[in-house]
């Protein structure tokens, strides 16, 4: 979804005077403050349990329950949900992302995205007995909606910051997302632990996390929709579903005539898939494989998030010293370490978990940072928005994947260490594709300037 349509419409959408910049970058930086919170704490956290212990309530003698007639084994439920809101995200966004660079009207849409997901979170709260179903589809409307949501969000973007402030920006925006994701974390850590002096059952808590996590998220939203502005754009245009698809062909066309810069792209989506899956589906693993309880699974993602930050200004030192690539790749080779061990992780023993959620914080926040500032340096000059369009549905285009395999490793052998380890084919195939990437050669290819360290 590109910001800067053409011509006219490309030049009403720069970044607007000093003054009136800063208050969007305000408001825009709340909007991260407010869905990361359904990242954190019910994807990352609490759903994942949650909607595999009412799928095993309600599943038949053999473990399989049977969505639509389908036999699914109901500790892949969750994973397969995912898959699917994935793929209902890339149905969407070339539609959302052509009306908006059709009206220039992103905010209506942003609000849409925003309060139906927000909507979904909070309608979690009615799970329970043997609702597996009604979870599965609030999931994929939640998750849907998050992910179209954000790509909206991305998009504001290059219309609120210059050129020189757009790391910066983005950097602020993430970093309160994290934020709002640790404060929330610990209010959660609060009421699980103490839900008996509550009044409240260990499901009453879970379900007030996760519906709370949609509160927020609607709260919060109306900040960025209040300070944000939309821009006008040239009249004309196709109708949304044809002009978004054929936007996304035509700037993949425009990508063919940078060999390079596809090649760093096709690395990137493999190995990030695989830590987008990771992050996913760890609480699942450490409370269905390793037997934790719901306050380590929640302290150990508090830790993921204080250690992100710290890991990510670390990678970046690193970056400055030996190159983003080579820093990439030694994060990838982590990542494949945490996969070995948590395949041998003895299970009920939360100090070795402890000391995995140390490890993922330390290279999750980098590993992100440091492929999107590699990739900005393979952009040809002018093209940046619809570069980074395709780089978002690419990203989650193939997003699916790697909770198919996951789900289809537990589906197949029955063991969450099979699945967990059968990712580990995402890190040494995106690393092979990385290491085969000359990227001193890309920059140069795409007319930019060649970083002393890259």
């Amino acid at each position: 979804m590109s910001t800067d349509t053409a011509g006219t419409a490309g030049r009403k959408g720069q970044p607007a005077g000093t003054a009136e910049r800063r208050r969007e970058q305000r408001g825009w930086y709340f909007y991260d403050f407010a869905c990361s919170v359904y990242s954190t704490s019910v994807l990352t956290v609490f759903l994942g349990p949650y909607l595999t212990s009412i799928a095993k309530a309600a599943a038949d003698a053999d473990g399989f329950v049977h969505p639509l007639g389908l036999p699914v084994r109901a500790g892949s439920l969750f994973a397969y949900a995912v898959s699917v809101s994935i793929v209902v995200a890339v149905l969407v966004m070339p539609v959302v992302g052509a009306a908006a660079d059709r009206t220039g009207r992103k905010k209506p849409l942003l609000a849409a995205a925003a309060y139906t997901g927000a909507t979904a979170t909070a309608c979690m709260f009615f799970l329970d007995g043997h609702r597996y179903l009604l979870g599965a589809f609030l999931l994929v409307v939640a998750n849907a909606s998050i992910s179209v949501s954000m790509a909206l969000y991305n998009a504001y973007l290059p219309q609120i910051a210059t050129p020189d402030e757009r790391d910066a920006v983005s950097s602020r925006g993430w970093a309160f997302g994290y934020t709002s994701g640790a404060f929330v974390l610990v209010l959660n850590l609060v009421l699980y632990t103490g839900h008996d002096s509550f009044g409240l059952s260990e499901s009453d808590a879970v379900r007030i996390c996760i519906a709370s996590a949609g509160v927020w998220w609607g709260a919060f939203s109306l900040v960025p929709l209040r300070r944000l502005r939309d821009r006008r754009v040239a009249p004309g245009g196709a109708g949304a579903v044809g002009s978004g698809w054929r936007q996304l062909r035509a700037t993949l066309r425009d990508m063919r005539r940078h060999p390079l810069t596809l090649s760093f792209l096709l690395a990137y989506l493999v190995y990030n898939d695989g830590i987008q899956t990771v992050i996913s589906q760890a609480s699942l693993y450490g409370s269905e494989e390793l037997g934790l309880d719901q306050t380590t699974l929640i302290t150990a993602v508090l830790l993921v998030q204080v250690l992100a930050v710290a890991g990510a200004l670390g990678m970046g030192r690193l970056a400055r010293l030996y190159g983003a690539k080579r820093t990439i790749l030694g994060s990838l080779a982590v990542w494949t370490l945490i996969l070995a061990s948590a395949y041998v992780l003895p299970a009920g023993a939360p100090v070795f978990f402890y000391t995995l959620a140390a490890a993922i914080g330390l290279v999750l926040g980098g590993s992100q940072a440091l492929s999107r500032s590699l990739f900005s340096h393979l952009v040809p000059r002018g093209k940046e928005a619809e570069y980074f369009s395709a780089y978002e549905m690419s990203d989650r285009g193939l997003s699916w994947l790697g909770p198919l395999v996951f789900g289809l490793g537990y589906q197949l052998t029955g063991s969450y260490r099979d699945a967990i380890l059968s990712l580990v084919i995402f890190f040494a195939l995106g690393s092979a594709l990385l290491w085969r990437v000359p990227v001193r050669a890309a920059v140069a290819a795409a007319g930019n300037p060649v970083p002393e360290r890259i």
